[in-house]
């Protein structure tokens, strides 16, 4: 799922809006600085979700992350109902379902001890 977060944000950064306009055409219909608002929300999260376990540096941030990921979905949701795109959200309701699991299995099914100092 990380990724998928990372994946999608450097997408955004890279790809010219026109040619993201051409696949995703609310890319194409917001402010540049929306769209990369996205992008960077879309990075943090996905970072979020794998760094702080990889470097046992503050791993509760993971929960952080996850919910995160969760509420920048359901924004997502919501903007594609308000602009009819209803058809477009079923991934959306699976994200936040994974990133609502991860949350949970990070604070308390599996939490990930932090390094001894």
């Amino acid at each position: 799922m990380s990724l998928l977060f990372v994946g999608t944000a450097l997408w955004k950064f890279l790809t010219p809006v026109p040619q993201l306009a051409s696949m995703i055409p609310w890319a194409g219909q917001v402010a540049p600085g929306f769209l990369y608002a996205t992008a960077v929300a879309d990075l943090a999260g996905g970072l979020g979700l794998v760094l702080p376990g990889l470097t046992r540096i503050r791993p509760g941030l993971t929960v952080l992350a996850a919910l995160g990921c969760a509420a920048l979905q359901l924004s997502a949701i919501v903007f594609h109902f308000s602009r009819g795109e209803a058809a477009n959200t079923p991934f959306n309701f699976v994200l936040v379902g994974l990133s609502l699991f991860v949350a949970w299995g990070r604070w308390a099914r599996s939490p990930i001890l932090a390094r001894a100092s």
